[in-house]
């Protein structure tokens, strides 16, 4: 019996990327957009964990302790009721990126259903809407935020709903110039012939072709309502103490500046390092998807 011997290697053809490995790849490329992601998923580590990582709890007072300075006892020192800042910091993280992602996540909601919607229609609906997007556009976003505060009050909630409220305009404009680019094409005009409601054709087929631009604003907006939100907080519009927030408690550090620059220093790194990790992503996104860098 004659034996067929077998090749001794066999290459298998090559496939192609998918669109998820391809972007992932092109992330890789970049050193910072890298860095940047770490920084997050460290952030993300610590929020969910904050109750085992923190060694004491966020509001444990002991006046006996208070001022103390950096040490093994208390890395990052003491306020002036002797809470842990360390403590305080960790926690701090959990309320900054929820209110980070929750506030992203109503302005981005919003904001695309109605740029889609001025987009997709045009004519009378797209004046309407847009020109109102115009005249909050018109009013500085962190004073906008301020009058919404104070309107409904100080809080979480109500901070999460200022933020997010104020950001909706700069959604709703990306959102209505890529309908507007691609509500011509074939498939849209394919998907109308086979007769599928516009509800549809806005979820189904032009949504998910405007998700790119809308995810590298999603990124950088995050940043940019974590500052907000902090900036609120230590005017007194945002988070009440006791809770943790890192603007709030620079503020309650300030009048200590002098004395105990360790009760706003390390705050205010934890928001900078935040920021910085959240433009290093952003960046990265907006180069990984970014069509024209394909080849």
């Amino acid at each position: 019996m004659e034996r067929h011997e077998l090749p001794e290697e066999v290459i298998p053809p090559k496939k192609n990327r998918s669109y998820l490995a391809e972007i992932w790849r092109r992330i890789k490329r970049s050193r910072l957009a890298v860095a940047g992601l770490l920084i997050i998923l460290a952030l993300l580590f610590t929020a969910l964990f904050a109750d085992i990582l923190a060694p004491y709890p966020y509001d444990k007072q002991n006046l006996q302790e208070n001022f103390q300075s950096p040490g093994w006892q208390h890395p990052f020192g003491t306020d002036e009721f002797g809470r842990d800042i360390f403590s305080r910091v960790i926690y701090g993280s959990r309320i900054s990126l929820q209110v980070g992602f929750i506030a992203v996540g109503i302005s981005l909601v919003a904001g695309g259903m109605l740029g889609a919607l001025a987009g997709y229609y045009g004519g009378k609906v797209d004046q309407v809407i847009m020109r109102t997007m115009d005249i909050l556009l018109s009013i500085p976003g962190i004073l906008l935020a301020i009058s919404i505060v104070a309107a409904l009050g100080p809080g979480l909630v109500n901070l999460m709903i200022a933020v997010g409220i104020s950001s909706i305009p700069q959604y709703a404009r990306i959102v209505q110039a890529s309908v507007m680019a691609i509500r011509g094409q074939e498939f849209v005009e394919a998907a109308k012939a086979v007769g599928s409601s516009d509800l549809r054709i806005i979820l189904k087929h032009i949504i998910p072709n405007v998700l790119a631009p809308l995810i590298v604003q999603s990124t950088l907006g995050i940043a940019t309502a974590i500052l907000t939100a902090a900036g609120l907080s230590f005017i007194g519009l945002g988070i009440q103490p006791p809770t943790p927030e890192w603007g709030a408690m620079l503020s309650g550090g300030r009048g200590y500046i002098r004395n105990y620059w360790f009760m706003t220093m390390f705050p205010g790194l934890a928001i900078m390092i935040t920021i910085f990790g959240l433009n290093l992503l952003g960046d990265g996104l907006r180069d990984a998807l970014d069509p024209r860098l394909k080849n």
